[in-house]
């Protein structure tokens, strides 16, 4: 069974339950006041037609039929016997045919009806049959009937008082919904403004507080709730980036320094083997120094301090990047024009030659670049003809420290971050970067939004630039980002 849908908004949601029970409620009441008052404007004519018609016959004569009518709206009088002929009746029904055919019983003889007549149109009457005896003493024979009545009233003939009430309800319902709305809407403003304020705090600045309302209702130990966590976070943060700063100064500089130590040492080496085992150690260290680098650069790229980004044309910076290089296959692009975002251009500089370097160790014979718009986004795709990667292992190689068997085989000095870094960046940049399927070898495809697009704007993170270019970094280790 298909679930009705409902509206996303808890205001919404609100208002169209409140607006249903009082639809509920409201029709329940109406209906039993139509109906009741219904029943009293017609007890109340027949209550008024039978004193009428009492009267009527306690002003006739033997023999006679009274055509004195008694001062009221009640106007239409009849004395009928028992053959349907009219034995009297009052100047308003003179010459008219009965009023109905209806005779009280016996052991009734008083009979409130409603009788439609082409003639009168609808009539609300009190019959009421005179006993023998009665009808002896008036001279009249056979037991005749007294008919007393009025025209309906428009309350009872038409549907005016459903149609009223009706309007009532509408009107009483709608100003329930206008209220509903009103209130949850009052009620939930502090909502949206911490909702409105957390949307605008990052990683990067925690500094922000959500606004608390005044009391000390739900929605207020909410906030203070939420303020109090940011703080704790702030701190842990806070703690983080000094971390990172202090391993940045505490491993960088021996190992620098050992580095130093060991081209020194080689200079002054002449025996071939330990020569040789001084070189092993340098290139370890070179090694070492570049996982340290790119392991503050991820830990960095998202708790960095957010600056400004400025325009950027992917289409030239792609073309830029696949020129200044030297690549052992041929790199063939296409651009789709100007293709403007708003970033960092050293940090996507930095995404595209990581992915121009990955696509090239992989490749056969050559390495195909495209640069598009499509849905609002720039679209950059970089597709080798080597032998690609599994579906199961698309994800894992954007994780730290994970190179899959044919990259440690192509190059072993490879660290497996490259991909990691280039995500986090992408990332850092509202962006998405995926493997997706391809008839051969490996598609990378970047996705990043069109700085004339629908998407919000994006908070960018400036010390990534830093912990990838900055003085601790040198330009040819950033140039061969490995994954």
């Amino acid at each position: 069974m298909r679930e009705l849908p409902r509206p996303r908004s808890i205001r919404a949601r609100y208002t169209v339950v409140a607006t249903a029970l009082s639809l509920v409620v409201f029709t329940i009441i109406g209906a039993t006041l139509g109906v009741a008052v219904h029943n009293m404007v017609r007890d109340g004519l027949y209550h008024e037609t039978e004193r009428v018609a009492a009267q009527w016959i306690s002003t006739m004569r033997y023999g006679t039929v009274s055509q004195t009518v008694p001062v009221s709206r009640v106007n239409l009088l009849q004395v009928v016997d028992s053959h349907g002929r009219v034995l009297g009746a009052s100047p308003a029904m003179s010459g008219k045919p009965p009023l109905s055919r209806v005779r009280p019983p016996v052991n009734d003889r008083i009979q409130h009806l409603t009788e439609c007549k082409p003639h009168l149109g609808c009539v609300v009457l009190t019959a009421i049959g005179l006993a023998p005896a009665a009808a002896s003493q008036l001279g009249l024979a056979d037991s005749p009937v007294i008919y007393a009545g009025l025209a309906e009233p428009p309350i009872l003939a038409t549907h005016r008082l459903e149609v009223f009430t009706a309007a009532g309800i509408l009107l009483a319902a709608a100003l329930i919904s206008w209220t509903a709305w009103c209130t949850v809407g009052r009620t939930l403003r502090p909502v949206s403004a911490i909702r409105a304020r957390m949307a605008q705090i990052t990683m990067s600045d925690l500094s922000l507080r959500v606004p608390q309302p005044p009391g000390d209702d739900e929605i207020a130990r909410l906030a203070a709730t939420t303020n109090q966590t940011l703080t704790r976070l702030q701190a842990a943060v806070a703690q983080q980036r000094h971390f990172a700063f202090m391993v940045s100064h505490e491993l960088r500089n021996p190992v620098a320094g050992l580095h130093t130590q060991l081209e020194v040492a080689l200079l002054d080496l002449d025996d071939g083997e330990l020569r040789d085992s001084v070189e092993a150690a340098l290139s370890t260290t070179d090694r070492l120094q570049a996982i340290i680098d790119e392991l503050l650069t991820l830990a960095r790229l998202r708790t960095a301090v957010p600056t400004s980004a400025e325009p950027i044309d992917l289409s030239a910076l792609m073309r830029k990047t696949a020129t200044t290089q030297v690549h052992e296959v041929p790199v063939r692009a296409h651009a789709d024009g100007e293709v403007t975002v708003r970033g960092n251009p050293v940090q996507l500089t930095a995404v595209l030659n990581n992915l121009l370097v990955n696509a090239e160790r992989h490749a056969e014979t050559s390495v195909e670049v495209t640069v598009e718009r499509s849905d609002g986004q720039a679209v950059v795709t970089v597709v080798d003809d080597g032998r690609g990667i599994a579906p199961q292992d698309r994800e894992r190689v954007f994780e730290p420290f994970v190179r899959l068997d044919e990259g440690r085989s192509r190059d072993p000095g490879g660290n497996g971050l490259g991909l990691a870094i280039s995500r986090a960046i992408v990332s850092s940049h509202c962006g998405t970067l995926r493997v997706e399927d391809s008839p051969r070898g490996t598609k990378f495809v970047l996705r990043l939004p069109l700085i004339d697009g629908d998407c919000a704007p994006c908070v960018f993170d400036g010390e990534a630039d830093d912990a990838l270019f900055g003085p601790a970094a040198t330009d040819a280790g950033m140039a061969s980002v490995r994954t």
